[in-house]
Parts: C-alpha cells; structure tokens; sequence
C-alpha cells in the first residue's frame, strides 16, 4: 500500500543518507542535482590541472636560479682571468672551470622536465585548464635557457682581453635569466589566484548539490516514524475488525 511504500523509500533515504535516489524521489531535482554532480567533478579536476601549472612554474624557477647561480659563478671566473697579473697556466684553469658551468647551463636547460614537458628548451607554451568551461584557461609561457638562447655560447675567457670582454654578455645573460623567472614567477601567481577561486566555486557548488541531494536526517527520522505510527494504527485497526467480524459471526 501507499503507506509501507513510503515507509520503503523513508528507509531508503536514510541509509543512503540521500533525498534524492531516483528520479521517483523528484525528477527536477535530480536533474539539477546531477548537473551540480558534474560541475563538482570538473572543478576537481580543474583544481589538480592547476595544482600541476603552479608546480611546473615552480620547477623552471628553480632550474633558472641553478642557472643564474652558474652565470654569477662565470662572471667572477671572468673578472678573475681578466686580471693582468695572472699567468696562462692559471687562466687556462679559470677557462676550464668556465667551460664547465657554461655546459652545466645547457644540462640544466635541456633535462629540467615536468611530466614529460621541458620548460626551459624548447620555448613551447602550455595552456593550462583552469575551470570547467573552454575558456578557462591561463598560459605559462615557454622559454629556452641553454647557453647558446642566453649568449653564453662563445665566451672565452683564456684571455685578459676575452675575460673583460666576456663581462657585457654575461651581465645580459644574467638580465635575461632573471626576466624568465619572473615570467614563471607571474604565471605562478595567477595560477595560485586561480586555484584559490577554484576552491571557493567548488566548495559553494558542493554545498548546493548538498542541499538538494542529501537527506535532512532529523526530518527524516520524524517522516519515519510516522508513517511507522500510521501502518502500526492499520495493522492494529485490521486486526480489531477480525476480531469484531469473528465475534459478529459466533452471534450469528
């Protein structure tokens, strides 16, 4: 009867600890509750994409302090050969050494990677999803840090003249290393503003999915027990009209 089928999807209701279980429940606000459901979902899964775009800016800022640190490492290299009172034994030292972080730049440029992107050697940009529509997306832009992109290539300093001459190019390559970081650096803090905004839109969408979807367990007790009240007063009034007709017929 209508009465133990309520009693059914009360039951129903309160050990799912959802309202709404199907279409029966309300059709309209399934329907709302499940386009709530897959915007909760590509929310998420914007969340990590940005979770994973701030992690990449991270991981290029990182290779280019490494580089920046190499390129002030070979400017004092540079200013050290090009001192008049040294010998060639010892600039010929200070150029190996100088050969050796110039190649340690192209190193860090060419296998700095983050999930199978190179940041610092190919220059290509990355869109990254921010949000849950087509246009939600914000771009870290690409760079290319080797030696030869920073000017670093030719460089010699085995001589006093070479040194000195060395010293304009790599103050340049170290202007350039450090508007790249602050290129990464730019797109981090919009990646962080984004994924702040991410998690304010996912918890309200989460709270109004919520509000339709899952069960007032206060009131759903008190449904409850009415309707347990209601079939108890059934059961009790059929079982006194049993007995009322068992009567009537020993009378008769």
């Amino acid at each position: 009867d209508r009465i133990s089928q309520a009693l059914g999807r009360s039951l129903d209701r309160l050990s799912s600890g959802r309202r709404i279980n199907s279409a029966a429940d309300g059709a309209a606000d399934l329907a709302i509750a499940e386009r709530f459901r897959a915007e909760i979902r590509s929310l998420t899964q914007a969340q990590s994409n940005t979770g994973q775009g701030i992690a990449l800016a991270q991981v290029a800022d990182s290779a280019l302090e490494e580089t920046g640190e190499l390129l002030i490492r070979m400017r004092e290299l540079a200013v050290q050969s090009a001192n008049g009172t040294l010998g060639s034994s010892e600039r010929a030292s200070l150029e190996q050494e100088f050969a050796s972080l110039r190649d340690e730049i192209d190193r860090i440029a060419n296998t700095t990677e983050f999930n199978g992107k190179n940041p610092l050697a190919d220059g290509s940009d990355v869109a990254i999803q921010v949000g849950p529509d087509a246009g939600d997306t914000l771009t870290v832009s690409g760079a290319t840090a080797t030696a030869a992109e920073l000017g670093v290539d030719g460089l010699a300093i085995g001589t006093a003249s070479g040194a000195t001459g060395a010293l304009s190019g790599l103050d340049t390559a170290i202007r350039q290393v450090s508007s790249l970081r602050s290129q990464f650096g730019t797109a981090q803090v919009r990646l962080e503003s984004a994924a702040r905004l991410l998690g304010a839109q996912l918890e309200g969408t989460s709270r109004a999915e919520s509000l339709i979807r899952d069960v007032d367990v206060a009131q759903e007790v008190a449904t409850l027990t009415r309707l347990q009240i209601l079939q108890e007063a059934g059961v009790a009034a059929l079982a006194q009209s049993n007995q009322n007709l068992g009567l009537l017929l020993k009378l008769l």
